[in-house]
């Protein structure tokens, strides 16, 4: 170091100098920011106390269920009519509309020329429970439930077949009986020709 060179000294810090962010500034009085402290923390103390005495958000599963309301999209099942017959009749509107292509089945009918599905599949994996199945269902016979408890420890598993999907009840429509409504093919009879059948309608006739 020259002689001429000035070395620039700092007076030393004090309990007055308060540290913000690595830099000192001066001229802070203490007991303002002992305050300060002060009452930040009895301000975060009593924000916590308030919180003591509230009505809990956590519950303790799963021995205590979570609430799920009727209308979510949880667990897909297949339902059966007030009969207990099969609600499906493998129209196969539920396999087209699913965007994920997670639902196959295959149609087959009985001797009285009801259809049914002789097989019925969803990859649970895929699925990603949008409800578009359940929409697109004419019989509601497909159904989304809330049951969120499908967790597996092999892929496979997740692969339900017709016998895990199709439920011994009406699910959530109770009364619902498509065939009733919509009616059934008789052998050897024409539409119409059933007794308290009304005759077919002629769609090119503007007459009632």
């Amino acid at each position: 170091m020259r002689p001429d060179e000035q070395v620039e000294t700092h007076p030393p810090l004090t309990t007055d100098v308060v540290t913000v962010g690595g830099l000192a500034r001066r001229g802070q009085p203490l007991l303002p920011r002992i305050g300060r402290t002060v009452w930040s923390t009895l301000v975060g103390i009593g924000v916590v106390i308030s919180h003591a005495w509230r009505s809990r958000d956590t519950i303790q599963y799963p021995e205590e269920m979570v609430y799920l309301p009727p209308r979510y999209r949880g667990r897909i099942i297949l339902s059966r009519d007030p009969a207990g017959e099969e609600r499906c009749v493998a129209c196969y509107l539920c396999s087209a509309v699913c965007p994920v292509d997670c639902i196959a089945l295959q149609a087959t009918q009985d001797e009285h020329g009801r259809r049914y599905p002789e097989w019925f599949r969803i990859n649970f994996s895929r699925c990603i429970f949008c409800g578009f199945c359940e929409d697109a269902c004419p019989t509601y016979a497909i159904q989304l439930t809330p049951d969120v408890e499908m967790s597996e420890y092999d892929r496979p598993n997740m692969v339900y077949e017709k016998e895990d999907l199709l439920i011994s009840g009406p699910g959530k429509y109770h009364t619902h009986d498509f065939y009733r409504v919509a009616g059934l093919a008789i052998g050897g009879k024409g539409k119409g020709e059933a007794e308290n059948e009304a005759p077919p309608t002629d769609v090119r006739d503007l007459l009632p």
